[in-house]
């Protein structure tokens, strides 16, 4: 049964809507004002919200700026109600990611076709993803039905790359953007005395390149292959012309950008302040939410050296911490593979 979190001030209003979803067949949680239901969608974790706009406390664009700061709820799909229809609110409201809006006073068939539609097209998206599921996905899909360049398509050049070649380096000019196939590379920074930094392990439906491909400057990292792999090239001017001339487009690509800013920013807080175990934790669970395979919580190829290199400690001190882990009990250790045996705990590791 879907869930269904409805955020309205106005009491008779949220009810009427909650009693409409309720007899469609739909689980239904209620809240009286934006605080109340940011609580409420993070202790639930809905499949779609449903909010007014102007309510107190928090009105609706405080909701969803709120809620797409957290991964849990990042991405839920999110009908604005309004009794206004000012472009100007329309407008603010897509700029931070609303997927649809209805202006009130409205039925109760134009409802549920709304939630119909918004469920069903984020289930394809999830299909289409699998485990994987991301707005790169929601991207490509709009992508697709563009009128106007495809960017994922047959006629495009694929490329075959080997594990430890290098795709591009610090100072190239950027000619493309890449999209990944199969297999995965790592996005890195080199320093003045040798030391790298991963910044980034990109997979199957990844983007890498585009940042430099929309500043018009050149590379500030390099790119290696870490496994064989896949990449489709998609041409620097037809990548501009498909974010420029379609708004769809554009929007969708705004959410991969900001999910990649989250994720960055989670990465800077962890190498700042964590302690050393704490930061092989992180690393571990974060390649793990990226990579692990169905049933399996492994992490398949990635040698001491690159985790060292993803989890910004030295490669001594991360072995050492691995042996710790090991013996209590939170992983397994094998040729070529890292194996989560306490998921939970390396999540919150205390210290």
């Amino acid at each position: 049964m879907k869930k269904i979190l409805v955020i309205e001030d106005n009491r008779e209003v949220r009810e009427n809507i909650a009693e409409i979803l309720e007899l469609s067949g739909y689980e239904v949680y209620q809240a009286g004002d934006g605080k109340a239901g940011v609580e409420m969608a993070m202790k639930e974790i809905p499949d779609l919200i449903i909010c007014d706009i102007m309510m107190p406390v928090l009105d609706g664009y405080g909701v969803l700026h709120l809620l797409s700061k957290h991964k849990e709820t990042y991405g839920v799909p999110f009908i604005f109600l309004t009794a206004k229809s000012e472009k100007a609110d329309f407008r603010k409201g897509m700029e931070l990611g609303a997927d649809d809006y209805m202006t009130k006073p409205f039925d109760g068939i134009e409802l549920l076709n709304a939630v119909e539609i918004r469920l069903k097209k984020t289930e394809s998206l999830r299909r289409t993803a699998g485990e994987n599921s991301d707005h790169v996905t929601e991207f490509i899909n709009s992508a697709r039905k563009s009128e106007n360049i495809q960017l994922i398509s047959d006629q495009r050049e694929v490329y075959d790359f080997r594990k430890k070649q290098i795709v591009y380096s610090e100072g190239q000019r950027p000619k493309a953007v890449y999209y990944i196939i199969s297999g995965k590379v790592k996005i890195y920074k080199a320093s003045k005395d040798g030391k790298d930094l991963i910044t980034g392990i990109s997979g199957p439906g990844d983007f890498f390149g585009y940042n430099h491909v929309l500043e018009h400057t050149n590379y500030t990292e390099n790119v290696q292959v870490l496994e064989d792999a896949q990449l489709m090239l998609i041409p620097r001017e037809d990548f501009i012309t498909l974010i420029t001339n379609d708004a769809q487009i554009a929007r969708q690509f705004i959410k991969i950008i900001t999910k990649n800013i989250l994720e960055k920013e989670e990465n800077l807080v962890n190498l700042a302040y964590n302690s050393l175990r704490r930061k092989v934790a992180y690393g571990l669970v974060q390649v793990l939410d990226k990579y692990k395979k169905e049933e399996k919580n492994e992490i398949l190829e990635l040698s001491r050296e690159n985790l060292a290199q993803v989890t910004g400690v030295a490669t001594e001190s991360l072995i050492r911490t691995l042996a710790d882990f090991k013996s209590e009990k939170l992983i397994n250790l094998e040729p070529g593979k890292i194996i989560i045996l306490n998921e939970e705990k390396l999540r919150d590791l205390p210290y």
